[in-house]
């Protein structure tokens, strides 16, 4: 390694961490009016800002419309340590932050009327109002601490919860009223579960009818969920805190619907028990109880919902009466592996057409829009990754034809399908009227544009730092299977220079892509890692998503087989083009997912991997919960096998490299039992190993000192293990 040549750039770790991942800064969460007329979104104030508020483009210009610091907030700030300063937030809406996460504090989220001109958010548990015509917030006295308040869609009433309770309030604050309270503790109205927010993405647990009269409420019941504790052994005087984990093989909690109306009135939706027995999949492990809501809503075509069954095998779109609470089905999908849920499926148009996930020619996930048996489908090899929105008849989506680029499209009855977004990139858009809220990430950076009709008539700032490192990914298609990846080399490295020891950094698990044609936060700490010596690939094996569902369901029965076998084909063919890449000298790094490879590769093929650093790492699978693990490896009572091959714990005797474990000792979900329990068997085996705890950090590391200084530890690791 040449270590005179070596670019230190010991400042991008503090910018890293200071900058949450360059996160701050980034506008998102957009609301387009249904006239067009008006954007609403959060962004902090600059890019090592992490206080967030609410703003709105209008007529060409962006004003602040919510400010904490003006509203007298400030104790939700951020601390000179970075972190997010929470006094007075609710342990619910610390819940719902961790479960979307988000980082910055102040004004990270709000709700609005049908009009797009009144808007309601919360600050450390209050909450407040703000009309968009330019008037001041105003308070609104509530009961206790509100959680994810909404306004009616006149804008007349809001719904939010506090202490497990549903209640409505006027906007000028009177008529404060309850609409359904728990009938014991672990009872909630009007949130969501951990696997329904966590695993499943519906973190949403209250939906207002049309005309404001009524609310589509979710009743979570835990009293059957298995009650765990998390301790911060840094603090001995302060209390454990107590969570409802449903781990996989064990109870989920009862979630079930209800009709609440304004006059006082309750229907519970009768919602199926369980999918019918002739056309649900077969498979060694069955459960056809509907036991998860997966999506909501109610629009003035009338309530619906989607339930999906334990097994995940099938899923059934609902109608649901709001005069008597049946349900009647409208669709219903299945497979034999698991039915994959499509963000903002299944939908309506405004006139009423449905808009479902479908499985064309048997491995490319598409959309119907006009229903399974007729309508119109997406044009062939068009990968669907998310409905973002619908005006009227128009649907807009995300969609790739390319894994490497994610574009938006448009579909209308009068023009067809039509793709937004042209510059090579990851795109993603929010939809009002005529008008289009473009969201980019590209090799210039990210953009947001405001479109109307075909044509830019605005842009709202990106107040996000650039990374000091400039990231320089080469694209790489590798081996047989076309392996997407990205290799960073050292931007002093010549020809001639020496071989480079080898860094993978992947992420590599369901859901996730780092090797796209867009730089993120990954990238810059990957050219940040190869500027101090190292050659870093970063690649999308099997499982990660764009490269349809055979790809996808790979990793059906054995979460690790396959991953590591493409991280591993991916390095091999690298050095073939790449003869500076020293194969001898090759460590791994990751967290969570990533981190559970990085374990993997160590104790399974040490003859490839030198060392292994690994954050947040979940090693054994039988404590992640319900949905998401069960989706893979089925119930661990029926499949004890496959939970064996794809946890880590059993193998800890084979660990013969150097490995650093990292664990947040306050993560939910991803808890540090995982790596506790994977340090114990080590012990047990007597494997020497490293241990670094992270009292206070969640999944999330977001404290400035740790997070910078946690890059420089595995740095400091990895040289002294790849050393000689």
């Amino acid at each position: 390694m040449a270590t005179d040549k070596i670019v230190r750039s010991p400042d991008l770790p503090r910018q890293f961490a200071r900058t949450h991942r360059f996160a701050l800064g980034v506008p998102g969460r957009f609301t387009v009016s249904p006239d067009g007329e008006r954007v609403l979104y959060v962004r902090t104030g600059a890019g090592t800002d992490g206080v967030g508020r609410l703003w709105i483009h209008e007529d060409g210009a962006e004003r602040v419309l919510a400010d904490p610091d003006a509203l007298g907030r400030r104790s939700e700030g951020a601390g000179d340590d970075g972190v997010a300063e929470d006094e007075g937030v609710p342990e619910e809406e610390r819940i719902r932050r961790e479960r979307a996460r988000t980082t910055a504090s102040g004004v990270v989220d709000y709700a609005t009327d049908r009009h797009a001109r009144v808007a309601v958010f919360t600050l450390g548990g209050c909450l407040w109002t703000v009309r968009t015509d330019g008037t001041v917030p105003r308070r609104i006295p509530t009961a206790g601490p509100a959680v994810d308040p909404r306004p009616s869609p006149d804008g007349s009433l809001v719904a939010y919860v506090t202490g497990g309770t549903l209640r409505v309030v006027r906007m000028d604050g009177t008529r404060d009223r309850p609409l359904a309270a728990p009938e014991g503790p672990d009872v909630t109205y009007g949130l969501s579960d951990h696997v329904s927010a966590e695993s499943i993405g519906r973190l949403r647990g209250h939906w207002w009818s049309p005309d404001g009269d009524a609310l589509l409420v979710a009743r979570v019941d835990q009293a059957r969920v298995a009650r765990w504790y998390l301790t911060d052994p840094a603090d001995p005087a302060k209390p454990p805190r107590a969570i409802r984990y449903p781990a996989a093989g064990t109870a989920n909690p009862e979630v079930s619907l209800h009709i609440l109306r304004l006059d006082g009135r309750r229907i519970a939706v009768r919602l199926p028990e369980r999918a019918a027995a002739d056309r649900h999949p077969p498979g060694e492990w069955t459960d056809p109880r509907y036991e998860y809501v997966t999506a909501a809503g109610w629009d003035r075509h009338g309530p619906f919902a989607q339930v999906q069954t334990r097994d995940q095998r099938t899923a059934a779109l609902l109608a649901v009466d709001p005069d008597g609470g049946g349900t009647r089905p409208l669709h219903e999908e299945t497979d034999p592996a698991w039915v994959a849920l499509v963000p903002g499926t299944p939908g309506r148009t405004g006139g009423g057409t449905p808009v479902l996930a479908h499985l064309e020619d048997g491995d490319t996930r598409g959309l119907r829009i006009g229903g399974p048996e007729g309508g119109v489908a997406t044009p062939a090899g068009l990968h669907v990754r998310a409905v973002v929105g619908t005006a009227g008849e128009r649907v807009v989506f995300t969609a790739s034809e390319d894994p490497t680029e994610t574009h938006v499209w448009s579909y209308a009855p009068e023009e067809g399908f039509r793709r937004v977004s042209r510059e090579p990139g990851v795109h993603t858009a929010a939809v009002g009227g005529d008008t289009l809220v473009l969201a980019s990430r590209t090799a210039r950076g990210r953009s947001v544009t405001v479109l109307r009709g075909a044509e830019p008539v605005g842009t709202i700032a990106v107040l996000a730092e650039r990374p000091v490192v400039t990231p320089r990914p080469v694209p790489l298609s590798l081996g047989e299977r076309e392996l997407r990846s990205h290799l960073h080399l050292p931007s002093w490295h010549r020809p001639g220079d020496g071989r480079l020891p080898v860094l993978l950094s992947p992420y590599g698990g369901y859901g996730t892509q780092l090797a796209v044609r867009a730089p993120g936060w990954w990238s810059a700490v990957a050219q940040w890692f190869a500027e101090q010596g190292f050659a870093v690939l970063i690649t999308d094996g099997r499982g990660t998503p764009g490269r349809g569902r055979a790809w996808e369901t790979a990793i059906h029965g054995d979460r690790l087989t396959a991953p590591l076998d493409d991280q591993v084909d991916a390095l091999r063919a690298a050095e073939g083009r790449y003869p500076q890449l020293d194969l001898d000298r090759v460590a791994i790094r990751g967290w969570s997912y990533g981190g559970y490879l990085a374990v993997g590769a160590v104790l399974h093929r040490p003859e490839v991997f030198r060392a292994a650093v690994a954050g947040g790492a979940p090693t054994d699978r039988r404590l992640y919960d319900t949905h998401w693990e069960e989706r893979f490896l089925g119930h661990p009572g029926v499949h004890p096998d496959r939970y064996e091959r794809s946890s880590l714990v059993p193998y800890a005797h084979r660990l013969t490299r150097p490995l650093m474990l990292m664990h947040g000792l306050a993560d939910d979900n991803v808890v540090a039992a995982h790596t506790l329990r994977f340090s114990t068997a080590l012990l047990a085996a007597g494997r020497p190993h490293t241990v670094l705890p992270l009292p206070g950090a969640t999944h999330m590391v977001t404290r400035a000192d740790v997070a910078s200084n946690q890059l420089l530890l595995e740095l400091d690791f990895l040289k002294r293990a790849l050393a000689g």
